[in-house]
């Protein structure tokens, strides 16, 4: 019977735990994504055919591997502004130098991932050697390359990138059972994701984290904070060309293909439950954070509603997510003030409401010997005095 008992209440345990989880502001984004995706089912029952789920994924995936390089900064403490930009520029590198011809394309795509690292070093450096702020900096950025961009192709859609390039955006694995097609973009959004799980892990990914939840210890403890600074600003730009990548396949090459990529990545990452300013935060959720977005927005297409009200509704997600994690964050390290006390009790403490028992009283202090002997040094009065009062500094 009390082995009954026992599996039973592990049992309730878990199921408290695992519903926690679901309220918390790193799990409530996968509540919030199935349910998106049962009323977008109601409304177009299509939607759950393997086919067009495959589809609905091949077009987050740009949106997705970009919050995943905004995980990282914002983790870290800082923002990425230039993320929108960076994507427009790389189309626009892209289409404007491959051309027709395909021998270009190995070249012309590492030319890519090499100025999208410029960028993001050039980022991080200004932000840790010259201590400009990272919404300055990136904003500065975000101008410059749109500027440069906007000077380049004259406000016009210019350039035709070759069939081959385009189809690492637009192509995949074909005459595949029950999903018809596997995209490249689906397989580049799990190979990314797969390393970006495996790199938050290593202990470079968990001292960005560190970073962002307390950077003067992390500097105290040795930590290279520009090194590791710049490192989530790279990671960050160098997503950003990735999804540029797969953007010239089926979104062409127009000076605005990338704009407000960078609102929406930080609004996809506040509402996987990363915290703003650092420390806390999933990469998981973060991508997850993207698929509720971009399900929400096709919710909102399937139930009519204008796609003037698209920002409106980022706004509005990036606040509620905002205050509904400091919200949660309070009231655990509340619960946890409220319990301490209560831990740090002796066992034989008598509480304060009971009253105190009878005892004999208190000796008082005797008169010093007015002649004490000159040859005995006087005694030292001790005291006591708690361990933790003793140790440790200021």
């Amino acid at each position: 019977m009390s082995a009954v008992t026992t599996e039973r209440s592990s049992v309730a345990r878990r199921l408290a735990g695992f519903a926690r989880l679901l309220v918390s502001p790193r799990g409530a984004v996968f509540l919030l994504l199935a349910v998106l995706l049962i009323a977008i089912t109601a409304l177009n029952p299509s939607f759950a055919e393997p086919s067009q789920f495959i589809r609905f994924i091949q077009r987050v995936a740009p949106v997705a591997i970009v919050a995943i390089g905004q995980y990282f900064v914002i983790v870290g403490g800082e923002f990425d502004l230039s993320m929108g930009s960076v994507v427009t520029a790389q189309v626009v590198i892209a289409g404007n130098l491959i051309g027709q011809d395909d021998a270009k394309s190995l070249p012309v795509l590492a030319l890519m991932l090499g100025f999208g690292a410029l960028v993001g070093l050039v980022n991080g450096l200004i932000v840790s050697f010259l201590k400009v702020p990272s919404f300055i900096v990136t904003l500065g950025m975000m101008l410059a390359l749109l500027g440069g961009t906007l000077y380049w192709t004259g406000g016009a859609a210019t350039g035709n990138p070759a069939d081959g390039f385009r189809q690492i955006g637009r192509g995949g694995i074909r005459d595949l059972p029950v999903i018809e097609i596997l995209p490249w973009s689906v397989v580049v959004l799990a190979v990314v994701l797969a390393a970006a799980i495996w790199f938050a892990r290593r202990p470079f990914g968990r001292t960005i984290i560190a970073l962002g939840d307390n950077a003067v210890t992390a500097r105290y403890s040795g930590t290279r904070t520009w090194w590791v600074k710049t490192s989530t600003f790279v990671i960050s730009s160098l997503s950003a060309t990735v999804a540029g990548v797969l953007l010239v396949g089926y979104a062409g090459v127009h000076p605005s293909v990338g704009r407000g990529y960078e609102f929406t990545a930080i609004t996809a990452v506040v509402l996987g439950g990363v915290v703003l300013g650092g420390g806390r935060g999933w990469v998981v959720a973060a991508a997850a954070g993207a698929f509720a977005l971009e399900a929400l927005f096709t919710l909102l297409n399937f139930a009519g509603v204008p796609s003037t009200y698209r920002d409106a509704v980022q706004g509005a997600i990036i606040i509620l997510a905002v205050a509904y994690a400091a919200t949660t964050v309070r009231a655990r390290r509340r619960g946890r003030a409220l319990e301490a006390p209560a831990a740090e009790l002796p066992p034989d403490t008598t509480p304060a409401t009971e009253p105190a028992p009878e005892t004999s009283p208190a000796p008082t202090a005797k008169e010093p010997d007015p002649s004490p002997d000159p040859a005995r040094p006087a005694p030292i009065p001790s005291t006591q005095r708690a361990d933790n009062e003793t140790k440790g500094g200021s």
